[in-house]
């Protein structure tokens, strides 16, 4: 009866946590044996087990990745371009701190996505909120946001978010009104957060691909000389696992 009011309590002050540790305590008799300290200690630390899983959730929600990705899951064993001690480096979120940003190029299907996904999902973890977007639909939601007049109030949203992802870069030409909208994106988070671009663009022709040399040399200096830069080669990944499927299914059939 002392435990259902207890736990009531810590429901109403939202330690939702230490609530349900303390139902789980009261039908487990080995915590029974545990002195007050570390029962309490127990307790403490589920709840902020608890608050930090919620906070992971809503932050990689908020994100939106196109991919459920991980650093460690990445695939070393088909050589990509891809340097261990650079991915160990980028795991700490530091570069994200210091507002640089990371530049990945590189064939479709090589891994761009998954990488730049699992670099987003670290910075969540670490408590760092991260959007993804394609480009072409970024630009879109711009358009719309012009025509409804809250422009400046999601250049906003976007400058408050600490990473930024920008997937299939320069796919298609930009229009000259596109580039003028992706430099007001860049430049006004230059200073308070960082991005990931990707492209199956090597970065030497990034600049043709904006329609006017001036916006070109504005935007790329923005992003080019801050950033780490990661070229993916390779096979698709796509092709590989697609192989070890079919080989994993004829196996089966044996």
């Amino acid at each position: 009866m002392l435990n259902q009011h207890t736990i009531e309590r810590l429901n109403q002050m939202h330690l939702r946590g230490m609530a349900e540790a303390l139902v789980n305590h009261s039908k487990n008799a080995d915590f029974q044996g545990l002195s007050f300290e570390e029962r309490l200690g127990m307790l403490v630390d589920y709840e902020y087990t608890f608050r930090q899983n919620r906070r992971l959730a809503r932050l990689l929600a908020q994100a939106r990745l196109k991919l459920s990705a991980c650093l460690e899951d990445l695939d070393y064993q088909h050589p990509r371009g891809i340097e261990r001690t650079l991915i160990r480096d980028l795991s700490t979120c530091q570069w994200i701190e210091s507002h640089l940003n990371v530049l990945i190029t590189g064939p479709s299907g090589v891994g761009k996505t998954y990488l730049a996904c699992a670099l987003a999902h670290t910075a969540c973890r670490h408590g760092l909120n991260a959007r993804y977007y394609r480009v072409s639909a970024l630009l879109s939601e711009l358009t719309s946001t012009k025509g409804d007049g809250t422009y400046l109030r999601f250049l906003k949203q976007l400058s408050n978010f600490k990473l930024l992802i920008l997937d299939d870069w320069a796919l298609a030409p930009f229009s000259p009104d596109q580039a003028r909208d992706m430099l007001e994106v860049i430049d006004s988070r230059s200073n308070s957060g960082s991005l990931i671009i990707n492209s199956q663009l090597p970065m030497d022709t990034w600049h043709q691909n904006l329609p006017d040399p001036t916006l070109a040399d504005a935007i790329l200096d923005r992003i080019m000389h801050n950033s780490y830069r990661i070229s993916l080669k390779g096979e698709s990944m796509r092709k590989v696992q697609a192989s070890k499927k079919l080989t994993n299914a004829r196996k089966k059939q044996e």
